[in-house]
């Protein structure tokens, strides 16, 4: 079944800064760039889809009700800058959590692809024409093993004996507003993709220069 091409986007370090189990409303804002990269992406036709870890209920640290706050205040923000959110996934649980019914191996916390697969049937999604934005390799993981290709925020730490191929983005970005400039860059590349095999590379040079302008204007505004 075909569906829509969609972006989803990790929470903590991606689309708003980490404050570790926070779910204080009043201290949510969003990361730098991460306005501009929005509009971008809402420009281009992508819904905008939100797949988070929320471990935080299942080891205490708050309740599950809480995250009601945080979406609605996401939505505030993202609506001030004229960004419909499409969804809200969460993933409640952790293995080593100390709420029981929580206290579980799922197949929704990251990295395993639950919440993509969710998304997809909920929302008609096609998850091949798909895009993931997060900051850790779990992300990565994650989207690929739903189906989806990824861009990872730079700064991610992780061993070099853990970077297995599923764990390689597609590609990487240094904020949030880049990885929206790669995503939509990389829809006009596969929509005229037979220019770029005729060697049109300044097409492609004039496309990336209107990319650009368009999110500076988005930043803007």
């Amino acid at each position: 079944m075909s569906g829509r091409a969609a972006v989803f986007i990790d929470k903590d370090g991606t689309l708003v800064p980490d404050i570790p189990f926070n779910v204080c409303p009043e201290r949510i804002e969003l990361s730098a760039g991460a306005a501009g990269g929005l509009r971008l992406l809402h420009r281009a036709g992508f819904p905008l889809v939100i797949v988070s870890n929320q471990s935080g209920v299942a080891r205490g640290h708050f309740a599950e009700e809480q995250l009601v706050g945080v979406r609605r205040r996401i939505e505030h923000l993202m609506a001030e800058i004229g960004v419909p959110l499409a969804a809200f996934y969460y993933c409640p649980h952790h293995p080593e959590g100390v709420v029981p019914r929580f206290a579980i191996a799922c197949e929704c916390r990251k990295p395993k692809p639950g919440m993509f697969q969710q998304a997809a049937r909920e929302l008609n999604l096609d998850l091949q024409r798909s895009w993931m934005i997060g900051d850790i390799r779990d992300d990565i993981e994650a989207a690929h093993l739903a189906g989806c290709r990824a861009v990872l925020l730079r700064g991610a730490g992780e061993t070099k004996s853990e970077l297995s191929a599923i764990r390689q983005p597609d590609a990487a970005a240094r904020d949030f507003e880049e990885a929206a400039i790669i995503i939509v860059e990389s829809r006009w590349i596969e929509a005229t993709g037979p220019n770029q095999k005729n060697g049109d590379i300044a097409s492609a040079a004039r496309n990336r220069g209107a990319i650009c302008a368009s999110a500076k204007e988005a930043c803007n505004g």
